[in-house]
């Protein structure tokens, strides 16, 4: 598992140069325009209920003794579970919308790995493909919900709060990922199977919603970069599996694009 969240992350290398070698970029223009105005309306929002609900947190402390500083650890706890709610609900709208817009995205870096034409085994459209974005992302939203919440309570007690920030980062990482690797997978799986292919290798998605959240942390340039370079490296991990024939991701596309 750790050594394929590793290489998960380690695909984020080639990114940039592969959308420069194949001159992706003009079908990044709507995704990222799409991203810049949703981050932008969350973060707003976000930073207007941090100091409110901090201090609606610090109301269960009734003594005057130590206010202060429940209230300033409330802000933090606040902060941290809203930043979380906020990547939360970002990913899974970005990527239910730009869903039609990653598909050439993912054809072109299939053609160019396998030499040949991508094939639509699943006869998926435009329409179909953005049904299918959003039919995931519903799905993906009502999972994480179930997982999110109760991690979320964790972050109340103290010391746990430490580990369960941790693992709320990794369930986030995984729904990431997942959306991510399944613009390539929609060709070729139908929506089950393809929910089925990404629990067999959660830890390569794990690795690639690592990366994803990570480009987060980097102000204005991060959000705008996040979809070119994520769904460009979840694209390879899939290509690689789909067609090696021991099943497993041995990173040769890479000897291909710096050769």
């Amino acid at each position: 598992m750790i050594q394929n969240i590793l290489k998960g992350l380690q695909v984020y290398t080639g990114a940039y140069a592969l959308i420069s070698k194949l001159k992706l970029w003009k079908y990044f223009v709507i995704p990222m325009l799409i991203s810049f105005v949703v981050f932008v309306l969350i973060f707003v929002s976000a930073y207007g209920l941090s100091d409110n609900l901090g201090e609606w947190i610090a109301g269960i402390w009734v003594w005057d003794w130590g206010k202060s500083t429940f209230i300033f650890i409330s802000t933090i706890i606040a902060a941290i579970a809203i930043f979380f709610i906020g990547v939360f609900l970002f990913k899974h709208i970005i990527m239910a919308l730009s869903t039609p817009f990653m598909s050439p995205v993912s054809e072109k870096i299939e053609a160019y790995y396998t030499g040949q034409p991508t094939t639509n085994y699943t006869n998926s459209t435009f329409t179909k493909q953005l049904l299918r974005g959003v039919r995931l992302s519903l799905r993906n939203l009502s999972q994480e919900l179930l997982f999110t919440i109760p991690i979320l309570l964790l972050n109340f007690i103290p010391v746990v709060n430490i580990f369960s920030t941790a693992l709320l980062f990794l369930v986030q990482a995984y729904y990431a990922g997942f959306g991510n690797m399944d613009y390539t997978l929609e060709r070729h799986f139908t929506y089950k199977e393809s929910v089925s292919f990404i629990r067999k290798n959660r830890g390569l998605a794990i690795g690639n919603g690592i990366g994803f959240l990570l480009l987060l942390f980097i102000p204005v340039v991060g959000v705008v970069l996040v979809l070119p370079l994520s769904v460009t490296s979840a694209s390879v991990i899939a290509v690689d599996l789909l067609f090696d024939d021991d099943g497993t991701i041995g990173f040769e596309p890479f000897e291909k694009l710096n050769a």
